[in-house]
């Protein structure tokens, strides 16, 4: 089968589209920067003109069996969220949504599957709730962009495609958001976040890649699924279990005011709050995580 990746280039993009192409599967990513897809992959993959916007491009790769994958979006955790910053983390996600739905409409064959890129901040700051994929969508920047990147391709499912949609947690591999943690934590000067109670609902990045597979293979799969650890711990917790993996300490907290004063909101809803989100809809289709918990996944993740 040939499967679309869009943001196939990107810290999940690449280990997806490597494992993709290894099950035997023709794997194309459109990109700005074809180019760069050819570095990438040396010629395992194939690149394909797209700007992020137009359909045509899309619709023109539709011509055989196929499947989509839309990880496309703007970093959400990098600096702060400035007007412009913002409307970047929406529109990359709208537009690139938006153009998923016209080349589905315009191809010759309609995909056999549409999996489509969400994060767990649609739950919005959850305290110690354990929130599954039933729950509703919560407030705030981060739950408003996940709701509308959702729905952006939405209207694919009233054209006959299935429709699933990854709720994904903090992937840990090497990059990422763990790449930014360890120069801190290596020099001992690691620690929680604020008081370091808010959950922070991980997954591995083997276990992120084996879960976006399976959900563009198994044809049961459709609706939401989160794709998180089955045991969430605190960010104390989650500090704690860093050091240790490193042989360091990680009791220096780093002040909410401060992380707010240098972040600004993004340090509200990114930083200091959080979901105790849990894989519900995976664990009970069958879905088995090679990293359920935290330690060995963190142990993995460093020595890659």
């Amino acid at each position: 089968m040939r499967v679309v990746v869009l943001g196939g280039t990107g810290f999940i993009g690449r280990p997806l589209c490597s494992a993709l192409s290894g099950l035997g599967h023709e794997v194309v990513v459109p990109s700005r920067s074809p180019d760069k897809v050819e570095r990438t992959f040396a010629g395992a993959v194939r690149s394909a003109p797209f700007d992020g916007r137009s359909a045509a491009a899309l619709a023109a790769l539709l011509d055989c069996e196929a499947a989509l994958v839309n990880l496309v979006g703007e970093n959400i955790a990098e600096g702060r969220w400035t007007p412009e910053k913002k409307r970047a983390i929406l529109d990359s996600r709208l537009f690139a949504g938006q153009a998923v739905v016209e080349a589905v409409r315009k191809a010759g064959l309609r995909p056999a599957v549409l999996v489509q890129g969400s994060a767990v901040g649609y739950y919005g700051p959850c305290g110690e709730e354990e929130v599954a994929e039933d729950h509703p969508a919560g407030t705030g920047f981060l739950a408003e962009v996940a709701a509308r990147w959702e729905a952006s391709t939405k209207p694919v499912e009233e054209l006959g495609v299935r429709r699933a949609v990854a709720r994904t947690a903090m992937v840990l591999g090497p990059g990422g958001a763990l790449a930014r943690m360890l120069p801190a934590f290596r020099a001992g000067l690691g620690g929680p976040l604020g008081n370091g109670r808010q959950y922070t609902p991980f997954i591995h990045l083997k276990d992120e890649v084996a879960a976006l597979t399976w959900l563009v293979e198994n044809t049961a799969a459709s609706g939401p699924y989160n794709l998180a650890a089955p045991h969430p711990v605190t960010n104390r917790a989650f500090a704690e279990e860093l050091g240790r993996v490193l042989h360091r300490p990680a009791v220096l907290p780093a002040p909410a005011l401060a992380l707010k004063l240098l972040f600004g909101e993004m340090a509200r809803e990114v930083l200091l709050s959080g979901q105790r989100a849990v894989p519900a809809r995976l664990l009970a289709q069958g879905f088995v995580f090679s990293f359920p918990t935290l330690g060995p996944a963190l142990r993995d993740a460093v020595a890659a």
